[in-house]
């Protein structure tokens, strides 16, 4: 008898140590990198019959097992895996009670308009298209948003989501990051900015941000171009213009361009243009909020991305014969 029980307890430490040994074990993949996607509310039986559909070659009852004996079998997050190199049964495990999913990322950034922005998030990899085809009226619906000019609402950044992610989600992610910035540049704002609204706010920002060359001139542009909107004095920038020509612009600005009306055409309507002309940044939302304190009305590029900056006209025409016509 007692022959007997220490055959079952040497055949049991056996299965043990087999067991021990084979949980720590790299698992045959096949293939270099195995996608595996695990839905809400998959039970671990079917979880562990995902990995192998997926590419994890083992028996789908000894995932389960494990699963169930490691005790952390309710644990498991659903999302997309991304499994490569070494992976044991242990540190499968691990990685899908963690979360680890596999992430992407985008990065759209400053000064882009949302035409651009669209375009970036086509390139990025392993992104679902969703918005594929349909036009920006549409888009905002979707976003809860409708009757909303797209221009301007989506905060640039570098944006992390799963393999397989929509476009759609990464849009409701930089559309409410702008809420959040603008309301927050908003409450900074200067408390003698002719500005009436968040909206406005955000639409000077984006002219910021085109005119910027130099991002510690934000300051002092924005100062210019508040100063012109507190004496009702045209804005007469070139960004609105061009941003007003659309697919007409050839990238070169010329005078019938600057006479051509538009509503984005500053030099033929007083005021700001009636939406965004890009997604400015937060410096520039903060620059719109905070201008510097000055009496220039004038700024002209240096050539070095700098700008001169002039109270008066004279002044400022003497700065584009300096920088702008050589002489």
């Amino acid at each position: 008898m007692q022959r007997l029980i220490g055959f079952v307890v040497m055949v049991i430490l056996g299965a043990a140590g087999l067991g021990v040994w084979w949980i720590n074990q790299p698992l045959a993949l096949r293939a270099p990198v195995v996608d595996l996607s695990i839905e809400p509310g998959t039970s671990a039986r079917g979880v562990a019959q995902d990995a192998v559909d997926a590419g994890v070659a083992t028996s789908p009852q000894l995932l389960y097992w494990w699963f169930r004996l490691s005790g952390e079998s309710r644990q498991i997050k659903a999302g997309s895996y991304e499994l490569q190199g070494e992976v044991s049964p242990r540190s499968l495990l691990s990685k899908l009670v963690r979360g680890e999913e596999a992430l992407r990322a985008v990065t759209l950034v400053e000064g882009l308009s949302f035409k651009q922005f669209r375009q970036v998030l086509q390139k990025a990899e392993q992104l679902t298209q969703d918005t594929q085809g349909l036009g920006a009226d549409v888009i905002m619906q979707k976003l809860e948003r409708p009757g909303l000019a797209p221009e301007g609402r989506f905060y640039p950044d570098t944006y992390t989501y799963t393999k397989g992610s929509s476009d759609l989600a990464v849009l409701k992610r930089a559309l409410h990051a702008m809420d959040k910035h603008l309301a927050s540049a908003w409450q900074t704002r200067s408390s003698n900015s002719p500005l009436k609204s968040p909206d406005e706010l955000l639409t000077l920002a984006s002219i910021i941000e085109k005119e910027t060359g130099l991002a510690s001139d934000r300051p002092m542009i924005a100062s210019v171009f508040t100063n012109r909107l507190r004496i009702g004095m045209m804005l007469q920038t070139d960004p609105t213009v061009i941003y007003g020509l659309g697919d007409k612009f050839d990238g070169n600005l010329r005078r019938r361009d600057l006479l051509a009306d538009t509503p984005w055409n500053t030099y033929t309507r007083a005021g700001l243009p009636p939406t965004p002309i890009a997604m400015p940044g937060k410096a520039a939302l903060l620059a719109a909020a905070q201008p510097a304190t000055s009496k220039a009305l004038y700024f002209v590029a240096k050539g070095d991305g700098s700008s001169q900056f002039s109270e008066t006209l004279d002044a400022h025409n003497r700065a584009v014969a300096k920088y702008q016509l050589g002489r």
